[in-house]
């Protein structure tokens, strides 16, 4: 399972965007499901603006189950409350905390994200042990 930050998903379904062609051709090598979280869904569309074709076939993605969406209950928004005040000094958004909460709730590491340089500094509890995270950057 790889986790979905804004970025990629911004880049894919903007045809404008400057990581646009890099990230189709990382995403086409991909072999894992693919999971985003409602957080970083309120950015993206945000970002692309809800009525664009950007935004129109981004649903049509999620509908098509080409991603999955994750959600927090109160505890594990709890949890990225917590995570974003760990990393205030970053500083870290609701979007990367929600991916950081997800990882550490599905037991797995590896993020499509833009942001190496954030993603090398977070740390997702699994277990006893913080474990870094695998990143998929199309830069």
């Amino acid at each position: 399972m790889i986790l979905v930050d804004t970025g990629p998903l911004v880049a894919l379904f903007d045809p404008r965007d400057d990581d646009h062609e890099n990230t189709k051709q990382l995403l086409a090598t991909l072999r894992s499901p693919l999971v985003t979280t409602l957080s970083v869904l309120t950015e993206v569309f945000h970002l692309l603006s809800p009525a664009s074709r950007g935004a129109e076939a981004l649903r049509d993605f999620i509908a098509a189950r080409g991603m999955g969406v994750w959600f927090m209950d109160a505890g594990l928004l709890a949890r990225a409350f917590e995570l974003m005040h760990k990393y205030a000094d970053h500083p870290m958004d609701l979007a990367d905390a929600s991916l950081v909460t997800a990882a550490e709730a599905l037991r797995t590491t590896s993020v499509f994200t833009l942001d190496r340089n954030d993603f090398s500094t977070y740390r997702a509890r699994i277990g006893r042990t913080s474990k870094r995270f695998r990143v998929f950057d199309p830069a």
